[in-house]
């Protein structure tokens, strides 16, 4: 008879865990970590959104933000993750925020987190929510330092962000960001003029074909609530997804006064799919492409799971397009 053997994977993810918990002094039952436990520095307890109370530094020195709302939320705060994810349908960090994680690791995709290669930054803390397959593994994590789920599946974008930022002990700092974003939104609002109250529709597209993305309480379909736009029927309430496929045969269902669209990848990438789509018969027959009233988008930040940086691209693009 043989007998079960280990594979060479699971062996080395598991000698890559063991040696980040005794290089950082072995992890304790109370959830603190073992950076959070070799006494170098202060810790504060706070309960996360699964309702684990979790002790986590209070100067953390060494994130690794496995999500895309954690890394755009840590890279606004100030803060360079020593590791972060991949971002949607990429390899590297999301385009967007490519400039500000220049030093960022990757160790993660919107899927799965690499265990080895986590281990081995001996971060002192890690940030992930329920946009990442990496929330199915927190028991695994916390073996590696204080883990904290900040945000549950679909959160408001706004509160996802405080909590990261509470998580990060500078809540404060969020605070002053968001009353910055919440003025340039009310300011952007009043300039709409003939586009008050306007339809508009966001898709990405990819693969021949249209999907909707931004709607719910993230930081697109928010953003347009508070400027007071509309959307197509078909946009509006909550995503049963991340994005929602839309046939060629339903086209007209995203149509609007406007349509901003994008891909998976940065502008470059949008305005290579917008070619694509003004290929398709009966696009041209849509009322925003008439009328000159498509915006090609950087979709790596409207197509995100969302966080600050992001929400300001949106707004920004919103307002360069529409506001008089």
């Amino acid at each position: 008879m043989s007998s079960a053997r280990p594979s060479r994977r699971a062996v080395l993810m598991s000698a890559a865990v063991t040696g980040a918990l005794l290089v950082t002094g072995c992890g304790n039952d109370d959830g603190t970590g073992g950076a959070a436990s070799s006494g170098k520095s202060s810790t504060r307890q706070i309960t996360d959104a699964t309702g684990r109370e979790v002790k986590v530094p209070s100067a953390p020195r060494k994130v690794v933000a496995l999500s895309e709302p954690t890394l755009d939320a840590a890279l606004a705060l100030g803060i360079q993750p020593v590791g972060g994810t991949a971002g949607r349908g990429q390899r590297s960090v999301s385009s967007y925020l490519a400039d500000r994680a220049a030093k960022t690791e990757v160790v993660a995709t919107v899927a799965e987190a690499d265990m080895e290669k986590l281990a081995a930054l001996r971060p002192d803390l890690i940030l992930l929510d329920e946009t990442t397959g990496a929330k199915k593994e927190v028991a695994k994590l916390q073996r590696i330092a204080p883990t904290v789920v900040t945000a549950q599946l679909n959160e408001d974008w706004k509160k996802a962000f405080t909590a990261t930022a509470d998580a990060l002990n500078h809540k404060d700092r969020a605070e002053k960001l968001l009353a910055d974003f919440d003025a340039d939104t009310a300011a952007t609002k009043k300039k709409l003029g003939e586009n008050a109250g306007a339809t508009v529709s966001v898709v990405r597209w990819q693969n021949g074909a249209p999907s909707v993305v931004g709607k719910g309480v993230g930081h697109v379909g928010s953003t347009l609530s508070a400027l007071g736009l509309a959307r197509p029927a078909d946009q509006r309430g909550a995503s049963a997804g991340h994005s929602e496929p839309v046939s060629l045969e339903k086209l007209a269902t995203i149509d609007g006064n406007w349509l901003f669209l994008g891909a998976l990848g940065d502008r470059t990438a949008g305005e290579k799919a917008y070619a694509e789509a003004k290929k398709v018969p009966n696009f041209g027959r849509l009322k925003a492409e008439k009328e000159g009233h498509v915006v090609v988008i950087d979709g790596s930040a409207w197509n995100s799971a969302g966080g600050p940086l992001a929400a300001r691209i949106v707004l920004d693009d919103l307002t360069k397009a529409l506001a008089s």
